[in-house]
Order: structure tokens, then C-alpha cells, then sequence
């Protein structure tokens, strides 16, 4: 399990906004010191400045491309080079992507696989061996509601997701008498830059949402209490129990009314 937060170092991937930055926050709250890591230098620097002034955390930065050709072992070789060990593992780095088959751009799609199933696996699987040896850590993985059924319009995405509840709660079995915890957040519509990237940016106007501040502290409760993974709000919790009551038909034709397009914004087929 983990230990004490103070003066131990977590590293946070996609830290630069959204959820990732807030548990930057609630981490340094705790006395963490913090390894940032996003493709965007700026908005990692004012945040470090921000909980060095708040906390006192120190704070080391590292720009990297994950989805580049080893970035997960680039990034990790670095955090070596710096001298630091990881008590903590945030995978939240991830996007997702919103569309028809025919209108989603399939690199962009391989790519979205890329950063939210293989990136996440290869630092599991590079962090927890050390971790295990030392005999207490922990890993949290930011899955999503969409984890427990299809979504259409969404589809790789929702896969993706599925993916990482999986091997979490596969991992949190293993690890769990070891002294590690592994667990897996999945948050509903939360209030970030995620449907603006998706291309869904008018969604967070249509529907309820969350704050990332409760997201985030149900993650870390979840850790503290070992549990191999938590559904934040329980608006979302009903929801991912519902899914599973009703047949699989029925859940992904339902699904298609969250994201149908707008058949005037289709592109013309080439």
C-alpha cells in the first residue's frame, strides 16, 4: 500500500490540465513532491510555481510526447537520471475522439489507442516490478464510466477504456497482498478540456457534469481503502450498474443518442 504521502514523489502524466492538474493539487496538499509530464511546458511551469508557493512541493518537470517511439522508457530513463522514485503512478494522460467510422480520421484513432491503452500498460509494467520489490506503491488509472458498456460515435474510446479497467482490476489482484495498490478511476462527464479535444466541445452544455475536485479526492480515497477501482458520483455509479441489467442491444442503441452528429455537419464522402 502506499505510504505516507509527505516528501515521497508521484508522477503524473497529462498533468498539464484537467484532472491531471488537480491531482498535482491534492497531491502536494498531502506533502508529495510531484513529477509533471505533458507535450505542453507552460502550463506544467505556472502550476509547479503555484504549489510551491501553496505547499512548498517541489517539482521537477518533464516535457515528453508519450505516443513517441519510447516515450514511456525516455520518460522513465529521465526520472532515473534525475534521482527520483516513484511511490505514486497517476496514468491519466488519454484523450478520446467522437464521430462517425467514416469521418474520424484513423490515425488519429490508432494514435488515441496508442496513448490510452499501450502507453498506460508499458508504465504499469515498467513502474510495478520496483514497486513490488520495495513492497508498497501504488498506481492509479484513469479509466471512465464509458469503461462498462459501448458507446457509438465513441466507440474506440469506450473500448479503450474497458481495456484499462480491466488490467487494473487484473493488476490490483496480483498486487494486493504485495503491498501495492493499483486502482482505477472512472470519472463521468467531468469539467475539462476532454470534449473540446474529443470534438464534442458544445457536450458539457447539454449535460450534467462533475467538478474535478470531487473526482479527484474519491480517486485518492479509493487508494487509501485499497479498492481496485471507484466510479465517481453517484449519478455515474447507478449508471455503470444499470448498464449491466439491461441487454447489450438496448445499451449501444441507447448509447447513439449522447453523440449522434448532426447529419448537416457530415462531410461529403470522397
Amino acid at each position: 500500500m502506499l505510504r505516507a504521502y509527505a516528501d515521497h514523489w508521484a508522477l503524473i502524466t497529462g498533468a498539464s490540465s484537467g484532472i491531471g492538474a488537480e491531482f498535482a493539487r491534492q497531491l502536494a496538499a498531502r506533502g508529495m513532491h510531484l513529477i509533471l509530464t505533458s507535450r505542453r511546458e507552460a502550463p506544467m511551469a505556472k502550476l509547479a510555481e503555484e504549489l510551491h508557493q501553496a505547499h512548498g512541493t517541489k517539482t521537477e518537470i518533464i516535457v515528453c510526447d508519450l505516443v513517441s517511439n519510447d516515450g514511456p522508457a525516455q520518460l522513465l530513463e529521465e526520472v532515473a537520471r534525475r534521482g527520483k522514485t516513484v511511490e505514486l503512478l497517476v496514468n491519466n494522460a488519454g484523450f478520446g475522439l467522437v464521430g462517425e467510422i467514416d469521418q474520424v480520421p484513423r490515425e488519429r484513432v490508432l494514435e488515441m489507442i496508442r496513448l490510452n491503452i499501450s502507453v498506460l500498460t508499458d508504465l504499469c509494467y515498467r513502474v510495478l516490478p520496483d514497486m513490488l520489490a520495495r513492497g508498497h506503491g501504488g498506481v492509479i488509472n484513469v479509466a471512465s464510466v464509458a469503461a462498462f458498456q459501448p458507446v457509438a460515435y465513441m466507440g474506440a474510446y469506450a473500448a479503450s477504456k474497458a481495456y484499462v479497467l480491466h488490467l487494473t482490476e487484473s493488476l490490483w489482484a496480483e498486487c494486493r497482498e504485495r503491498g501495492v495498490t493499483v486502482t482505477a478511476l472512472c470519472p463521468g462527464t467531468t469539467k475539462t478540456e476532454f470534449f473540446d479535444v474529443a470534438g464534442a466541445p458544445e457536450f458539457l452544455q447539454k449535460r450534467s457534469f462533475q467538478e474535478v475536485k470531487p473526482v479527484v479526492k474519491s480517486a485518492l480515497k479509493a487508494l487509501e481503502s485499497k479498492r481496485q477501482y471507484i466510479v465517481s458520483g453517484w449519478q455515474n455509479y447507478i449508471l455503470s450498474l444499470l448498464v449491466r441489467l439491461a441487454s447489450r442491444r438496448t445499451v449501444v442503441r441507447e448509447s447513439m443518442k449522447f453523440f449522434r452528429p448532426d447529419p448537416a455537419s457530415r462531410k461529403p464522402s470522397s
